[in-house]
């Protein structure tokens, strides 16, 4: 398992905790320096907030963590592509590389449907890499809408 299946790996039991609260399972953390700064799921159904995606809470919570809304050189992975929400926080807080597993091919805002995060209209891009643990993420996802149904 390399590094960035590691870290996924958090992502993905954060992702299984939005599930358990009846949420889309999604999950994210943000990491800088080999720690993680910031944690979140999705739980926009619990706290009756639209902004309570898994990155917005992991980008707050490292935010807090740190003291400072910017977040350069730091790394967000996270179990689904974000969302044009979540991508344009990714670029606000300077996040400087992306990891997802999945590509969201309906509401994706990192190459799926848009790429907010690495337009050359702002002032700031992030690298991405695509595709870590994507089978179980995919898996975890299709499941709960499976159940859904």
């Amino acid at each position: 398992m390399n590094v960035d299946e590691e870290w996924m790996q958090h992502a993905f039991q954060l992702a299984k905790k939005s599930k358990e609260h009846d949420e889309v399972p999604v999950g994210a953390i943000v990491v800088y320096e080999d720690e993680i700064i910031g944690k979140g799921w999705n739980q926009p159904i619990l706290s009756h907030d639209p902004t309570a995606h898994a990155e917005m809470m992991a980008l707050k919570n490292a935010g807090e963590k740190i003291g400072n809304y910017r977040l350069p050189k730091s790394t967000m992975y996270v179990t689904l592509e974000p969302c044009v929400m979540c991508a344009g926080a990714i670029v606000h807080a300077r996040i400087a590389r992306l990891v997802y597993a999945v590509d969201d091919e309906k509401t994706g805002a990192c190459g799926s449907v848009f790429n907010v995060v690495q337009t050359d209209k702002l002032n700031h891009r992030v690298r991405i890499e695509k595709g870590v643990l994507e089978k179980e993420c995919r898996t975890l996802i299709q499941d709960f809408f499976k159940e859904k149904r």
